[in-house]
């Protein structure tokens, strides 16, 4: 196997840590703002690697690197009415055992003088503002991650500056060959004396800003004579053409045939352009709106990675992929054969995707995800903002212990999600050639 793979995935497995780390850490620290009390910081899930107190909390990595948490205490109310000096009646029904039994596990963590340091007592905006911590840290590193790729690194555009890999030779039947066969005739672009590496910027006149500029310009002049402006090696020149004809694929479809279209005979170089920040925005806005139809698509998704996984069926590239194929992907694409400037980038926008997906699919309103901790705290809000219109007494917390069952359900669902995925991955992977 080649090493630069194994390296790919070890990258991309740390930069899923750093970002998970930053998600905990946006929970954290507004946590300690508000005063609760926070007795665990974990990168990770499993057995711990490492750890280390520093005050009342303990920080630590776990071998897992596939999630990670904050333990605050308090987080489930007790019961109410509850009298702590006497002894509690026995639940009945197996759902009311499993909620009375979270609430006493949930209360064990909280000691003589911590009643003002509890979750469940702050707040409710103080509530949403730790549980969004999370999310919007993720937000934020989409948000660098994209900046990094557009402005600090560029997107692969195809430029026009003749490619070394075009070919000087074309068929009699006016095809372009990937290379020269007997009885092939020279294309335009040798006729005229065009090098890899010339810069394209004028067309009898007209100014090329780019390859599109060029190619319509190209095709739209049809056969005969022009006069192409070109720099090369930093100097200015104009050479003489004489353009042909073929049959070309249409620009906005290709299955269809543009006939008799002007021939030149040349490919373009894929360059890194750096784009300005305001195009992070128009990018952010497109991969919010990709990811958050992958999410509401997700049910329907994963049928069809139900069905890749247990057939010979291919997956679908617009699919989700789990964090062992992404790691995957991470190795492949250092692996692959593209520039060092094409792999920075591409890793770059994985993990910029992965970070805005994590942090929507966090939002969703439901347990134990960070969202149906928020929706909790809004609902407490609104249902204190209308006893406070109505003159009518202060409501008592929003008692989230009572969905508990739904919690776990969703876990149980999420945990099947999650394995089915990295079965996928591992017995048929997305690639980044499909």
């Amino acid at each position: 196997m080649n090493w630069l793979y194994i390296v790919g995935i070890i990258l991309f497995l740390l930069g899923l840590m750093f970002s998970i780390a930053l998600h905990e850490l946006g929970h954290l620290v507004p946590a300690k703002i508000f005063g609760v009390r926070v007795t665990q910081y974990m990168v990770g899930f499993g057995s711990t690697a490492w750890s280390r107190r520093k005050g009342e909390t303990e920080y630590g990595i776990k071998w897992i690197p596939f999630g990670g948490y904050i333990r605050m205490i308090g987080m489930l109310p007790p019961r109410p009415g509850d009298d702590p000096t006497k002894l509690r009646s026995n639940a009945t029904g197996p759902f009311q055992g499993l909620i009375e039994s979270a609430r006493d596990a949930a209360q064990e963590e909280v000691l003589p003088g911590d009643d003002d340091r509890v979750f469940y007592r702050k707040k409710w905006w103080q509530k949403v503002i730790i549980m969004s911590g999370g999310p919007l840290m993720n937000f934020v590193l989409a948000f660098v991650f994209s900046t990094i790729l557009l402005v600090g690194i560029g997107l692969p555009v195809e430029a026009p500056i003749v490619s070394s890999a075009t070919n000087p030779c074309v068929s009699p039947v006016f095809e372009q060959r990937a290379a020269c066969e007997p009885g092939d005739q020279p294309t335009p672009a040798a006729q005229a004396g065009l090098k890899p590496g010339d810069h394209m910027v004028s067309f009898n006149g007209a100014t090329i800003g780019s390859w599109d500029d060029a190619i319509r310009l190209i095709r739209s002049h049809g056969a005969g004579p022009v006069k192409l402006g070109i720099v090369r090696d930093g100097k200015p020149m104009t050479l003489n053409v004489t353009l042909t004809t073929q049959d070309r694929p249409n620009l906005e479809d290709p299955d269809k045939i543009d006939k008799n279209v002007g021939f030149l005979g040349v490919l373009p170089t894929k360059v890194m352009e750096k784009q300005s920040v305001g195009q992070v925005f128009g990018h952010m806005g497109e991969l919010t709106a990709r990811v958050a139809g992958s999410i509401v698509n997700l049910p329907e998704k994963m049928v069809g990675v139900w069905h890749a996984a247990f057939s010979s069926e291919e997956r679908d590239p617009e699919g989700p992929v789990g964090v062992v194929g992404a790691g995957r992907m991470g190795g492949e694409i250092l692996a692959s054969d593209l520039s060092n400037e094409e792999k920075i980038a591409i890793f770059v926008n994985l993990l910029a995707g992965f970070n805005l997906a994590i942090g929507m699919f966090n939002l969703i309103p439901l347990l134990p995800l960070d969202g149906g901790h928020i929706a909790g705290g809004l609902w407490e809000g609104l249902k204190r903002a209308y006893a406070k219109v109505l003159r009518r007494p202060k409501p008592t917390y929003v008692d989230i212990a009572k969905v508990l069952p739904l919690t776990y359900a969703v876990a149980v669902v999420m945990m099947i999600m999650a394995g089915l995925l990295v079965y996928a991955d591992l017995v048929n992977p997305l690639t980044l050639t499909r």
